[in-house]
């Protein structure tokens, strides 16, 4: 990450990636490290099984994590978290539990049952509270499942020129102590959570756009999205060159570094099992108004609606950033993930994600489409198999 300054304000994703898409290593004095040899990905279009699209909920000035007076009723905002819901989801939690206990309540409600909501509910329930979530659907159905599953806490969390003030060292807090609680569901049953070998690839080419956002984005300003990354470069290795002959990828260049990844289907899993374990309840419910939360009857409530909080709340700071995730068959010999020609693939094991930002950063911002676009994960593929010789397929 030694490239960040120069290379300017990207996301944690971002900056690392460019550094070792420039060809030179982050790490002072590094040398080539053998890793076992690498499975092919069958980057076929037929292969995709299934297209998600979830609207990241963003706020310029940083996620909303404060109290509200709603009558008699203690509400704790925690939402907006853009594209680091899970990544700063115990961090972030931990600061919105901690400001519902000043009230030392009994019981406390959690409105919504993504990353956010369940992971408030637990540690409420640590903290001695008993916990229940009110929400439209469980995690599976929620925008929360549809992510890429990758640790990237500063993806789309604030605009450099419009962050709160002192949200850099908030932000820092919640990062650590998210990683934190992250560690404690390695190793277990099902594979919550892990690490994998990411690669960054290079064929030399420009590596030309091909989603609808690319062919305007030259035409309306980017926004300058915060990063945070110098402040927790300890957390994580930094990338590496690797010859490209010890790899199956036609490219010029390859780098490689660690990151950590959510297996959504079983972390939820695994979440809302913790939850209902430790007492916790469950109600299915669609909240239109406010008052309606107010009529619960209960005297702390933690809300974490994500993007439905900017009609819930009137929260119109809310913008939302579109994302599409394919996946493609599971392949589980693929441990490894990927980054070539702005395509991402993450080898989770409910299915390869592979998702395209040929558009950058900015790619979505703004866009209230959920529509599937099949063009757009069928172009994403078919990069990522110009890595590989048509036989891996």
């Amino acid at each position: 990450m030694e490239q960040t300054g120069r290379m300017g304000r990207r996301g944690l994703l971002q900056a690392s990636l460019a550094g070792a898409l420039a060809g030179c290593s982050t790490t002072s004095g590094s040398s080539f490290e053998p890793a076992p040899p690498l499975a092919r990905i069958r980057a076929r279009t037929d292969r995709i099984f299934d297209i998600a699209v979830c609207l990241r909920p963003f706020r310029p000035a940083g996620p909303r994590v404060e109290t509200e007076r709603l009558s008699d009723v203690l509400v704790v905002h925690n939402y907006g978290h853009g594209g680091s819901g899970w990544s700063l989801s115990w961090g972030s939690s931990a600061r919105a539990v901690q400001l519902a206990m000043q009230a030392s309540p009994s019981e406390v409600a959690v409105i919504g049952c993504g990353a956010l909501g369940l992971t408030s509910a637990i540690l409420a329930q640590r903290a001695g509270a008993r916990v229940t979530i009110y929400a439209r659907d469980q995690l599976p159905e929620t925008t929360s499942a549809r992510a890429t599953g990758e640790w990237t806490p500063d993806s789309r969390v604030a605009l450099v020129n419009a962050a709160a003030p002192g949200f850099a060292a908030v932000w820092e807090e919640m990062a650590r102590a998210s990683f934190k609680r992250h560690r404690d569901y390695l190793g277990l049953s099902g594979t919550p959570v892990e690490w994998i070998d990411q690669y960054a690839v290079s064929d030399g080419s420009s590596g030309a756009s091909h989603s609808r956002e690319a062919s305007t984005a030259a035409a309306s300003p980017a926004p300058v999205f915060a990063s945070y990354a110098r402040s927790i470069r300890d957390l994580t290795p930094r990338w590496s060159p690797v010859p490209a002959d010890a790899t199956p990828f036609k490219a010029s260049s390859v780098a490689r570094s660690e990151i950590m990844v959510f297996n959504i289907a079983d972390y939820g899993h695994t979440l809302m099992n913790d939850f209902f374990i430790a007492g916790g309840q469950f109600r299915r419910s669609d909240f239109r108004a406010p008052s309606q939360i107010a009529a619960l009857g209960k005297k702390v409530v933690i809300n974490c609606t994500g993007y439905g909080a900017r009609a819930l709340w009137r929260d119109e700071t809310l913008v939302p950033v579109r994302g599409q995730i394919a996946r493609l068959i599971p392949q589980p010999e693929v441990r490894y993930g990927l980054v070539y020609r702005q395509v991402l693939t993450v080898p989770r094991r409910d299915g390869l994600v592979v998702q395209s930002f040929a558009g950058g950063e900015r790619q979505g911002y703004g866009d209230t489409n959920e529509a599937p676009d099949r063009a757009e994960a069928e172009q994403a593929v078919r990069t990522l198999a110009e890595l590989f010789s048509p036989t891996s397929s």
